[in-house]
């Protein structure tokens, strides 16, 4: 699953693991990854979310002096 993330594309990946979902979340144009874990019962749309916002965070403390 791909979706946009400010200007740059993000791939996401989901994967069960036991009760919760293992979520990673690449911007493709850095190659940076982050990895989030929700309860299965989270709506993916949710857990989606989540990882593309640690995602943005993670690009913005990258980018700073």
């Amino acid at each position: 699953m791909t979706a946009k993330a400010g200007a740059g594309e993000v791939i996401i990946e989901m994967r069960p693991v036991g009760s919760v979902v293992r979520v990673a979340a690449v911007d493709v144009a850095t190659g940076t990854e982050v990895i989030v874990f929700g309860p299965a019962t989270t709506p993916p749309r949710a857990l989606e979310e989540l990882a593309i916002a640690k995602l943005k965070r993670r690009l913005s403390t990258d980018r700073a002096p």
